[in-house]
């Protein structure tokens, strides 16, 4: 029921997402790829991948970029960017991001940005990554974050999933870090950062019910105090959302550092 809910969501959204400004923030995607640290010879995907934004970024800097995404409308047009900027070394196929036809160890970086918050059960993202990268191979997840306040959190999944019914649950700080330890991985970096985006913006691209919409409009006016990953301030005018931006960098370890 999930997964048909999200390729609807998505389907509607992969247009809008594509020319989101916050999807192409030059200061964000420079971050990403200062994490990643890619190589010229090595191979990379992207795990819901959306448009390609990711994977039309990485190519350039890579032998090859593999991207996979369960949202045909979003293949679509990630395929159709990449002939438009003439990237040949760009593959792009349906599939689901936590049960990829991959063979183990088999890409040399894995990257994902924005999806956790849609997967039930998101360790299984970070399970499905330590698989497909070699030892020595580099994780790279990005998504925003929640608050660890009970009445925060609840607050913003409201918010969130009636502005956006494939939305399943934002993790804390805390709860995101673990995951990656447990699937086995090793850290090397992150960073956090604010991040502002229009909110009129915002709710258009993902509430497509008035009704919804009208709701979340109420909810943001009744934001608990303490509520610092999701909040609303004036920012020239204009009322923009503000979210916390994770972006986090791991290796697998070789077979001799787990032993």
């Amino acid at each position: 029921m999930h997964d048909r809910t999200l390729t609807d969501a998505f389907s509607r959204q992969a247009e809008g997402f594509n020319r989101s400004p916050v999807a192409n923030a030059e200061s964000l995607l420079e971050e990403i790829i200062g994490l990643a640290r890619p190589g010229p010879d090595e191979r990379w995907l992207e795990a819901a991948c959306g448009p390609g934004i990711i994977s039309r970024r990485l190519a350039p800097l890579v032998s090859e970029v593999h991207g996979v995404d369960a949202t045909p409308a979003m293949i679509q047009v990630a395929e159709r960017e990449a002939r438009r900027e003439h990237l040949s070394n760009l593959s792009f196929q349906l599939g689901d991001a936590t049960r990829l036809a991959a063979e183990p160890a088999s890409y040399d970086g894995f990257i994902a940005r924005f999806a956790l918050h849609h997967i039930p059960v998101p360790a299984r993202l970070f399970e499905e990554a330590f698989r497909v990268v070699r030892p020595g191979g580099r994780v790279v997840m990005i998504d925003h974050l929640a608050d660890a306040d009970g009445d925060s959190f609840a607050w913003s999944q409201e918010v969130e999933r009636l502005r956006d019914p494939s939305h399943w649950a934002t993790l804390s700080l805390e709860q995101a870090r673990r995951l990656g330890r447990s699937a086995g991985l090793a850290p090397e970096g992150q960073l956090v950062t604010p991040m502002d985006m229009d909110f009129d913006d915002w709710l258009t691209r993902g509430a497509s019910d008035p009704q919804a919409a009208a709701l979340v409009r109420g909810l943001v006016n009744a934001r608990p105090a303490g509520t610092e990953c999701f909040r609303l301030r004036e920012v020239a005018g204009r009322r923009a959302l503000q979210l916390q931006i994770w972006i986090a960098a791991w290796h697998r370890p070789d077979a001799g550092a787990l032993s």
